[in-house]
């Protein structure tokens, strides 16, 4: 039995882990609902189709409902896909960000993620007849999570488009009885990235300041160039939670080998945690070759980079006492897809071999990173880790 800060006592969740090389699977069974994490990865020339068929079946077998849904593909795909979605799942069934996101092994998918649960009622948030959030409960916690959010005009200035997204997120979850002071986690995906991320930063501090998350957590977050089926400057998703009993705490985890992100201008946490009774959940942020100071470091070197970035996710890890084994999703973002075969290696010498990994190509926010990486992981709490952050 695990005690909380709160006096609450749970069960240590039950993780079990399946692995094939066009799946890997994560069920987390606690306080009566089953999470399921999912990494799919194209099977020899399979389409996007196939794929979603092959999660009807997994879908099926569980009970389970989707929560949150990454598509990284190439945008050509995109109508097939969502025609296969609809055949096989019905109309608007659930949130999904599909993303341009090429694979590192001339497939047209490089992957997708799926978060599902079963055992408990999932509700849905709509926009303009859009399917834009899904809500479920753990017995603990109240949980929003947004997919695929959008600006509101595609033809404004992309800062413009920026603050649209920031506004439909907030909006959003005020119809949940939520607020900014809520969200553990954003996912923001920038088309040509490089031509505005000083701005997207500047729009985010006004936006944050305005809702005063400086003085709580900021979220965790993932910045990488990527277009959008829909040509927006970008598309967003977003993770919120509520305490339901008194007895979670949310709060910023800080980088032990990088400084806080904030130091130079970016406006989110190195990695933010959600711990309840018995489990502890970890966001941590796209994290790149970034020194203490702040300054990119091994420039032109992927393989310094990759060993660096992997070194202080390790270090975010350990200090909640988890390790790379307590992962449940992870993306790595490569500039040049031709460096996947590195990154491969390196997982290999690791044992990392069957991690929920998809590796995709993207450009990271600044021109001399060649690689990034962001990550969730979840785990039993171990030790009596502090938890000082309270919503």
């Amino acid at each position: 039995m695990i005690e909380s800060a709160t006096g609450v006592k749970a069960k240590a969740p039950l993780i079990r882990r399946r692995y094939r090389p066009e799946l890997q699977e994560c069920s987390i069974q606690r306080s009566g609902v089953l999470e399921l994490h999912l990494t799919i990865l194209p099977l020899p020339g399979e389409s996007a189709t196939g794929m979603l068929e092959r999660l009807a079946v997994l879908l099926k077998a569980y009970n389970a409902s989707v929560i949150r849904h990454e598509v990284f593909g190439a945008l050509a795909d995109h109508p097939d896909f969502v025609i296969a979605l609809h055949r096989l799942f019905g109309a608007e069934p659930w949130p999904v960000t599909f993303v341009e996101g090429a694979s590192c092994n001339d497939e047209s998918v490089a992957g997708m993620h799926v978060l599902a649960v079963a055992g408990v009622r999932v509700d849905s948030l709509s926009v303009n007849n859009r399917m834009v959030g899904r809500i479920f409960e753990d017995g603990h916690a109240r949980h929003c999570v947004l997919g695929d959010i959008r600006p509101a005009e595609n033809s404004v200035p992309h800062a413009r488009q920026a603050m649209q997204v920031f506004e439909n997120i907030e909006s959003v979850l005020s119809r949940t009885g939520m607020s900014l002071l809520n969200v553990a986690r954003t996912w923001l995906f920038l088309d040509d990235i490089l031509s505005w991320y000083g701005p997207l930063n500047q729009v985010r501090r006004e936006f944050f300041e305005r809702h005063h998350l400086f003085d709580h957590t900021v979220p965790a977050s993932t910045g990488v160039g990527t277009r959008n089926p829909v040509g927006a400057a970008l598309v967003a998703g977003a993770w919120a939670v509520e305490p339901t009993n008194g007895s979670l705490f949310l709060g910023e985890v800080g980088s032990p080998m990088q400084c806080p992100a904030p130091a130079y201008g970016s406006c989110f946490s190195r990695a933010v945690e959600i711990v309840t009774p018995g489990w502890r959940r970890m966001f941590i942020s796209g994290t790149a070759s970034i020194a203490p100071k702040g300054d990119s470091v091994c420039a032109g070197d992927v393989d310094g980079q990759i060993d660096l970035t992997m070194q202080v996710v390790r270090a975010i890890l350990v200090s909640r006492e988890m390790d790379y084994p307590d992962v449940t999703r992870a993306t790595a973002y490569l500039r040049n897809p031709a460096d996947a075969p590195l990154f491969r290696r390196w997982c290999t010498k690791l044992g990392l071999e069957n991690w929920p990994l998809i590796i995709t190509q993207a450009v990271v926010c600044r021109d001399e990173l060649l690689f990034e990486i962001e990550v969730d992981a979840m785990a039993p709490v171990r030790k009596n880790v502090s938890s000082t952050w309270e919503i």
